[in-house]
């Protein structure tokens, strides 16, 4: 019995071994040919699993499903970028979905200082001097946003306020997915710029 479990794990070892060494394959053909089969590959492989990652850590199913379809395009415009040295193609995948996860959380606690009806609610446990803090920061952000592009706005409010996925904005507003995330991101930079300036 004993010789049998261990020829069935030196099995799964050389099938995950083989199985990290097409991924990397994979990766390769996207960075030096720009493969799209390579990528349906990775795209199969990773989607599902950067999603149950993400649902497992709290996301919900649309955040999830976001920041998954995000970091596989990630993983297509930078694929050149990884380097088989550091770690496995796993390994950086996931990465990305971290950060890109940790980023979107930044941005959410972000809006919702800015949103009236999350801000109404929370005064009542702010110490006095946080309750200042919070309206400096709710007015600076009520001042960028006066400044920003009506586009970048409408996103934003549609994200934010109304709690639509980006998927779900792109629907409404007709417009491609990577527009709506390119308006967000440019939105909370400059919101972020702005609050940086008053610590």
């Amino acid at each position: 019995m004993l010789q049998s479990f261990v020829r069935s794990s030196r099995a799964v070892r050389s099938k995950s071994s083989a199985n990290a060494a097409l991924m990397a394959s994979h990766l390769r053909r996207v960075a030096q040919q720009r493969d799209k089969q390579a990528f349906r590959e990775l795209f199969e492989t990773f989607g599902p699993r950067v999603k149950a990652l993400l649902m497992r850590q709290g996301a919900d199913v649309t955040m999830a499903e976001d920041i998954a379809q995000e970091t596989l395009l990630t993983v297509w415009r930078k694929a050149h970028l990884f380097a088989e040295d550091k770690g496995s193609v796993s390994t950086w995948i996931f990465t990305i979905a971290r950060n890109l996860r940790i980023d979107r959380l930044r941005r959410q606690v972000v809006w919702q200082r800015w949103s009236e009806e999350n801000y109404e609610g929370e005064c009542d446990d702010l110490l006095p001097d946080e309750l200042v803090s919070r309206r400096q920061e709710s007015e600076q952000i009520a001042r960028v946003l006066a400044t920003l592009p009506e586009e970048q706005v409408a996103v934003v409010r549609l994200s934010y306020v109304d709690g639509l996925s980006h998927l779900e904005i792109a629907d409404q507003l007709k417009l491609p997915l990577g527009t709506v995330k390119s308006r967000m991101r440019l939105a909370y930079q400059k919101v972020r710029s702005a609050l940086e300036g008053l610590r």
